[in-house]
C-alpha cells in the first residue's frame, strides 16, 4: 500500500558530498516521523537521522554537523544531505517513514525503502 522509492547513492571520494532523496508513494493519509539508517554487511542497521512532521531532527553523534535532513511534507519526501564524507560512512542506507495509511482501517505502518550504496573511497 506504501511504497518508500530511494535515489542518490553512489561513489565519491572522501570529503565529497552526496544527496539522498526517498518520495513515499500510496495510499497516505499523514507520515509522521522519517529518517535515514544505515547498514554494513554482517552489522546491525543503525539509526543516521531522524526528522518529526514538525521538523525536528535529530542525528548520530557520527554524522552530526557533516549531515542535514529534511523533508517536504506536501510531496512526502525526505531527504539527506550529506558533507564531508568519510571511509566509514560507507554503507547500504534505507529511508524509513511511520506512515498512518489512508484507506481503511486508518492504522500507523512503518515503512522501509530499498535501500541505496553509498562508497566513499579514500
Amino acid at each position: 500500500q506504501v511504497q518508500l522509492v530511494e535515489s542518490g547513492g553512489g561513489l565519491v571520494q572522501a570529503g565529497g558530498s552526496l544527496r539522498l532523496s526517498c518520495a513515499a508513494h500510496g495510499s497516505i493519509f499523514t507520515i509522521n516521523t522519517m529518517g535515514w539508517y544505515r547498514q554494513v554487511s554482517g552489522n546491525q542497521r543503525e539509526l543516521v537521522a531522524t526528522i518529526t512532521r514538525g521538523g525536528t531532527p535529530n542525528y548520530a553523534d557520527s554524522v552530526k554537523g557533516r549531515f542535514t535532513i529534511s523533508r517536504d511534507n506536501a510531496k512526502n519526501t525526505v531527504t539527506l544531505q550529506m558533507n564531508s564524507l568519510r571511509p566509514e560512512d560507507t554503507a547500504v542506507y534505507y529511508c524509513n517513514a511511520l506512515v498512518i495509511v489512508a484507506t481503511p482501517p486508518v492504522r500507523s505502518l512503518e515503512v522501509w525503502g530499498q535501500g541505496t550504496l553509498v562508497t566513499v573511497s579514500s
